[in-house]
C-alpha cells in the first residue's frame, strides 16, 4: 500500500494557484482511476483507488501547506505505513512552469509543505514528484507569488503537467522510480 499526497490550500480563494498544483495532480490522478477523493479522514480529503494492483490511499490534507505533514503523519501511522511508500506531489518554483522532476528523497528545498512533512515523518526519505511552476519575478514576495492565481495560458500548462504527474505516479508504482524518472525528468523544450 501506498499513500499519495498532494499539496496545496483548501478553499476556494486558493484554487487555481501555483501552489495548488499538487491538489490539481491529485484530482487527475482521481479522474485516471476513477476514484472519489471526498471522505473526511486525517485531517485531509481522502480517497481510495488502486494502480497496478498496489492499494493507494489518495490524501488531499485540509491542514493549509504550512502543516501539511500533520494530515500525512495521522494516516502513515493509521495505515503503519513507512515513509518510503509515501509519493508526495508539489510545486516547485526552481523548475520551468510544467517540468516534472521526480526524485526518492532531498532536502525541502525552501518549500513550507514539505518541511512540514520531513518535521512530522523525521526523514526526507520519501518519493517526490514536483511540477514546476516558474521563478517569481524580481521584487515579487514569494509567498503572493505561488498563492497568486494563474493566467490562462498558465493554467493550461500546469493543468497539462498535473495530468502528466498523475500518469508519472502510476509508473513510479508499476515499473518503479528508474523508468520513472527517465520518462519524465526532462527539460520542456525536450518535448
Amino acid at each position: 500500500m501506498y499513500i499519495i499526497v498532494g499539496l496545496g490550500n483548501p478553499g476556494k480563494e486558493y484554487e487555481n494557484t501555483r501552489h495548488n498544483v499538487g491538489f490539481m495532480a491529485l484530482d487527475a490522478l482521481a479522474d485516471q482511476l476513477g476514484a472519489d477523493v471526498s471522505e473526511r479522514k486525517h485531517k485531509a480529503l481522502c480517497g481510495r483507488a488502486v494502480i497496478g494492483g498496489e492499494k493507494v490511499i489518495l490524501l488531499k490534507p485540509q491542514t493549509y501547506m504550512n502543516a501539511s505533514g500533520e494530515s500525512l503523519r495521522a494516516a502513515a501511522d493509521y495505515y503503519k505505513l513507512p515513509p518510503e511508500r509515501v509519493l508526495v506531489i508539489y510545486d516547485d518554483i526552481s523548475l520551468e512552469p510544467g517540468q516534472l522532476r521526480i526524485r526518492a528523497k532531498g532536502s525541502a528545498g525552501g518549500h513550507n509543505g514539505v518541511k512540514s512533512i520531513i518535521a512530522h515523518l523525521g526523514t526526507q526519505e520519501f518519493l517526490r514528484i514536483k511540477i514546476g511552476v516558474g521563478a517569481k519575478p524580481p521584487r515579487m514576495d514569494l509567498a503572493a507569488y505561488v498563492l497568486s492565481h494563474l493566467g490562462q495560458g498558465e493554467r493550461e500548462t500546469l493543468e497539462n503537467a498535473a495530468k502528466e504527474a498523475a500518469q508519472a505516479a502510476c509508473e513510479l508504482l508499476t515499473e518503479g522510480i528508474e523508468p520513472a524518472m527517465n520518462a519524465h525528468n526532462k527539460k520542456k523544450t525536450e518535448g
